[in-house]
């Protein structure tokens, strides 16, 4: 595949989701997971206040080790009724998810920071795409708790996976929903001058 990037580009995340996306859209980087305790950011933060901070915490935590390098932190959340849920531990944990999103509409926030040493560029943005799940019976609810898909998701689904079939409609950015807002992010990264797409001789 044709790459876009002009300098080098670190992912600050092991999600599996984000590596899929950035492969997928040309960028060529390389992984370093960042090593942040994210238990000490406080959940009560309004959900695109704490997307924002945990995104911008995880950039900052590797790019010092890249100063010529553009750095990407992301973080995605699921909120309802304003309410974090994260990721749950456990089938009960997932179930109980399940159910508070069960025949109603939750907004999925994603937030990327973009971090660059050398040049003190530093950008985060949030975006924030609403998702609705049809009525799901405790059948399906147990049955798909089940299949230990929900454990390492945020509100406890995957919509790229099985739990493709609890969502009824979304209003916004697919992508942002599986874990980064590839639009958004190629804009930001084309604006910084970080990609190009610019034939070069």
């Amino acid at each position: 595949m044709k790459e876009i990037n002009k300098e080098e580009i670190i992912l600050a995340s092991g999600s599996p989701r984000r590596k899929e996306l950035m492969a997928q859209a040309g960028i060529s980087f390389k992984i370093h997971v960042a090593d942040i305790d994210e238990s000490k950011v406080d959940p009560g933060m309004a959900p695109q206040d704490y997307v924002c901070l945990l995104s911008r915490t995880k950039a900052q935590a590797v790019a010092v080790n890249y100063p010529d390098a553009w750095t990407i932190g992301a973080d995605t959340i699921v909120a309802v009724d304003n309410t974090i849920l994260g990721k749950p531990a456990g089938h009960r944990q997932a179930a109980a998810m399940l159910s508070q999103l069960n025949n109603r509409e939750h907004n999925v926030f994603t937030a990327f920071t973009i971090i660059r040493p050398k040049s003190n560029d530093l950008v985060t943005k949030a975006i924030n795409t609403r998702v609705r799940f049809k009525a799901l019976s405790n059948d399906e609810i147990n049955w798909y708790a089940a299949t230990g898909e929900p454990y390492d998701k945020a509100g406890g689904y995957g919509i790229q996976g099985i739990g493709a079939f609890l969502v009824k409609e979304i209003s916004g950015s697919y992508t942002n929903v599986v874990g980064l807002p590839v639009c958004e992010l190629i804009d930001a990264l084309a604006s910084l001058g970080a990609i190009s797409f610019k034939e070069t001789k």
